[in-house]
């Protein structure tokens, strides 16, 4: 028998050694991945499996080469994917055969994420990424790709690069596939059957599951609250200095003091219409007032969203709390009580105040206002990535029921995908929280000692 045939066969019983009728993904299945190649070395190499004996994670040569495995094992056909791994394809880094001297550790999956994205483009699939300690300071990663689907569309490199290796270049626009053993620029006929997988189908519809994260609070007698600080800043008012010693003791008479020298030097035509214009503009202080004790006060929600096996392309989710408003969000420091109970007085005009100001960044994702008798919450991230949960901040807004004595409130949402004509629904029910008492809230924000 001729040694090349010999050869052959060995490689071949060698190469049968790997069980790829798992899932790779968990270090029992990753560690005989890495046994295999260290077994095998370089004819490890097929249309499901790449190794990497080193790579400087941190460079763009290296990106760029994590890069072109994925783009060509994201642009498969389905049906021959399948056949090992359940459709995953898997690049080892730091192992080659008779050894696995790995790479330093320290690469986190986000940082290589984002060095990647300009490569894969934002409708390009979320990826998997393991790891194996080699020792102390080295360690062998995993880059594992998912399964191609039908209905996914082509996905193209968004970016070119030029290496010292022609072999490693990408060029922006063109198409990869996976061959028995490398990455190339995909053929005619190749395009053709990644059309087919695109027409195939369609997209598969959105399964979406929206979770509320913080509570939905009730407050009872918050006008009446108000009302009675109100009345009671009156009351300072109308008293002399000297006599006005509460622990708050009127902020407008302190004022006045430090203005006209104490509200002896104020005539009283001065005071009548200091009075008047406060008394006059008494339902706008109290909305302001209401806000600001409720800012302060409270705790802020947020929204949690999974996709459920499908990525989403630049989506617009509406979620809508029934019988509900939002109010700004504030930290706790910033309370104040001027704010809450506008004073007779001031001690000069309106000044800017920074802790009013929300500057929120031109393509912040989250945008919120209140609609009628509901509240309306607007997501727009730059997509949703399939099973990796996307959360918004807790520190926008709070969620008021509007009935304190209601104990649960409807939720309801709309998901629209950019390029994509179905519309997309869901809601549900949420209990409220514990019904809270608007003095033991003015209390706890002013009055604390903490």
């Amino acid at each position: 028998m001729p040694d090349d045939h010999v050869n052959a066969v060995d490689s071949t019983e060698r190469h049968s050694a790997l069980d790829t009728d798992v899932v790779p993904l968990g270090e029992r299945v990753l560690r005989s991945v890495l046994d295999h190649v260290i077994a095998v070395g370089d004819e490890a190499e097929t249309t499901y499996l790449e190794v990497k004996s080193t790579l400087d994670m941190s460079s763009k040569a290296s990106a760029a080469k994590i890069a072109k495995f994925l783009l060509g094992v994201a642009n498969r056909r389905p049906d021959e994917a399948a056949r090992h791994f359940h459709g995953y394809a898997v690049l080892v880094v730091g192992a080659q055969k008779g050894c696995a001297p790995g790479v330093p550790r320290g690469t986190e999956a986000h940082e290589l994420e984002d060095r990647l994205r300009p490569y894969l483009g934002p409708q390009f699939p979320a990826f998997e990424f393991g790891r194996i300690g080699v020792d102390a300071e080295n360690e062998v990663l995993f880059v594992i790709a998912q399964p191609p689907k039908e209905g996914q569309t082509i996905f193209p490199c968004h970016k070119s690069f030029q290496g010292d290796d022609r072999r490693d270049n990408l060029e922006d626009g063109a198409i990869y596939v996976r061959g028995t053993s490398n990455t190339r620029p995909a053929r005619s006929g190749e395009v053709l059957a990644l059309v087919e997988r695109a027409r195939s189908g369609g997209k598969p519809p959105i399964k979406l599951e929206v979770e509320v994260l913080g509570p939905i609070h009730r407050v009872d007698r918050v006008e009446e609250v108000l009302e009675s600080l109100r009345e009671y800043e009156e009351e300072q008012f109308s008293k002399d200095p000297e006599l006005a010693e509460d622990a708050f003791a009127s902020t407008s008479i302190r004022l006045a003091a430090s203005v006209f020298g104490g509200t002896a030097h104020l005539t009283a035509e001065d005071r009548k219409n200091a009075l008047a214009r406060w008394r006059n503009g008494k339902v706008e202080h109290i909305a302001k007032g209401r806000e600001h004790l409720l800012g302060v006060g409270l705790s802020g929600a947020g929204i949690r969203v999974v996709s459920r096996e499908r990525f989403v392309s630049k989506p617009h989710l509406i979620v809508t709390f029934h019988g509900c408003e939002l109010v700004d969000h504030l930290d706790p420091d910033d309370a104040d009580y001027e704010k809450a109970v506008e004073p007779v007085l001031r001690s000069q005009g309106p000044l800017l105040n920074y802790s009013d100001l929300r500057l929120v960044p031109r393509d912040y994702p989250v945008a919120w206002s209140n609609r009628g008798d509901d509240a309306e919450v607007v997501l727009t991230p730059e997509s949703f990535r399939p099973n990796v949960p996307w959360t918004s901040d807790q520190d926008d807004y709070v969620i008021v029921a509007r009935d304190p004595q209601t104990r649960s409130i409807e939720v309801s949402w709309i998901l629209t995908e950019d390029g994509n004509d179905a519309v997309t629904s869901g809601g549900f029910r949420l209990p409220t929280a514990d019904l809270v008492d608007a003095a033991e809230l003015f209390a706890s924000a002013f009055l604390s000692e903490d």
